[in-house]
């Protein structure tokens, strides 16, 4: 299993792009949200891959981050997905937003992705429920931001969950928050919103 690539940026092609690794050149096809975030062509590049072999060939994904490779690779688990329409998802959304439309289960945000109708939208929802990490519906942790953050989202969420707000609501109050908040802050943040909505 090819792992991960590190490499010069040769070539940009959407969705494919070239990746030249000590003089071997892998193609690559990547979701729109990590050929926005590429460094321009004689550049290093490194991409988290996903390698598929199928009968007619051997097929390279590469993404940005590893939550988009783990976004993709949930995807593929799901029947009727393909590479594809996995790489549409996440060309769609980001995996955040995807997070969060599964847990707020809203058809509608899958729906505008090329491709994907309410009968595929509304499977999708059922199947990643509790197959993506809910911290990352809460908007705040970023990649390489540490553990810190991510603990403290899922502090601020436990209590208001504790308060009695359902999740959906819960999650809808931390959208704004920002990725540093401490737990305090953030569940005053969150309560002030909540009390203005109810």
């Amino acid at each position: 299993m090819i792992g991960r690539l590190t490499g010069t940026l040769i070539e940009k092609n959407p969705p494919s792009i070239t990746v030249d690794v000590h003089g071997l050149g892998y193609e690559v096809d990547v979701p729109m949200s990590t050929f926005y975030n590429l460094p321009a062509t004689g550049e290093k590049v490194l991409l988290h891959t996903h390698l598929v072999v199928r009968e007619d060939g051997h097929y390279l994904y590469g993404f940005a981050t590893p939550d988009e490779r783990a976004a993709f690779r949930q995807l593929l688990k799901i029947s009727g997905i393909g590479a594809r329409t996995a790489l549409a998802v996440l060309s769609g959304m980001s995996v955040g937003e995807l997070a969060q439309a599964v847990t707020l289960q809203e058809a509608g945000r899958l729906t505008k992705v090329p491709g994907i109708g309410k009968k595929t939208a509304e499977r999708l929802l059922l199947e990643l429920r509790d197959r993506l990490p809910k911290t990352l519906a809460a908007g705040g942790t970023k990649v390489g931001a540490g553990d810190t953050a991510s603990d403290a989202l899922s502090d601020i969420m436990n209590a208001l969950l504790a308060l009695g707000y359902n999740e959906r609501e819960a999650l809808t109050a931390m959208k704004g928050l920002p990725a540093e908040v401490s737990v305090s802050e953030g569940i005053r943040a969150a309560l002030k919103l909540l009390s203005k909505s109810s």
